[in-house]
């Protein structure tokens, strides 16, 4: 990505005016909704989303550059710390004033104007742009989920530019801030086979989904029950071996 040199923004934050109409657009594909709750489900089942976290999807994230205001809804992201009640955040949220900067903004590639590389400085800023240059968001991820390709960048704090990252050995992104990986896995959730955006711990444990946790538990209970009989017919051959030797076993 070549970097851009940007003139002096004057950037502050304020709550969004009451009166201001957001945009009422559909998401792109029908995938989105369930690649974001998925990302947003094993983090709460495995504790790793704070009380005061929020996971926006499809949500407005604001800040006023040179006196406008600029509304820009990734389609999904982390902030670990809000500040303020969630009634306060209902239409949408602003950092600094409500609560932290984004630790990662994730864009679903669309189909259409390949907006999520836009880094157009002028008014309306493109999102590219927004995010590295104003909101300075530390990681931006861009997933294509028909073919899996993931593209995590990282914030340069001597650049302030982002730079691409490299995948581990295992394809895994480390994301510091959360303590956690981020990769693409194939697989089927809610009637949906393809690639999914997934977390693993720090050990490389696969965070997992209500679904999964269910089959875990009945695979354990299942284990349970075969181990239970096989005890049971272990007792009876040798009661029969006691009874077979004149010995009458106790209960």
């Amino acid at each position: 990505m070549t970097a851009i040199i940007t003139p002096n923004y004057q950037i502050t934050w304020e709550k969004l005016p009451d009166d201001y109409k957001l945009p009422d657009d559909p998401v792109d594909n029908i995938n989105q909704p369930f690649l974001a709750a998925a990302l947003t489900q094993s983090l709460e089942l495995a504790g790793k989303l704070p009380t005061n976290a929020l996971t926006p999807t499809n949500y407005g994230v604001c800040a006023t550059l040179n006196g406008k205001t600029v509304v820009k809804a990734p389609d999904w992201a982390y902030i670990a710390n809000i500040k303020v009640s969630r009634e306060e955040v209902i239409r949408s949220y602003t950092p600094q004033l409500e609560g932290d900067i984004p630790v990662i903004v994730i864009e679903f590639l669309s189909d259409t104007d390949g907006s999520e590389y836009s880094s157009k400085p002028t008014y309306p800023p493109g999102k590219w742009f927004f995010y590295e240059c104003v909101l300075k968001v530390p990681n931006y991820a861009i997933f294509e989920p028909n073919t899996g390709e993931l593209e995590v960048y990282r914030l340069d704090q001597k650049t302030g530019r982002y730079s691409l990252q490299t995948a581990n050995e295992n394809q895994l992104y480390w994301l510091a801030e959360m303590n956690l990986y981020l990769g693409v896995w194939q697989g089927t959730r809610e009637n949906r086979t393809g690639n999914w955006l997934r977390w693993w711990d720090e050990s490389g444990q696969l965070l997992l989904w209500g679904s999964e946790l269910v089959e875990q538990e009945r695979q354990r209970v299942e284990q349970e029950r075969q181990r239970a009989e096989q005890e049971r017919q272990r007792a009876e051959r040798l009661a029969a071996q006691l009874r077979a030797a004149g010995i009458e076993p106790q209960d």
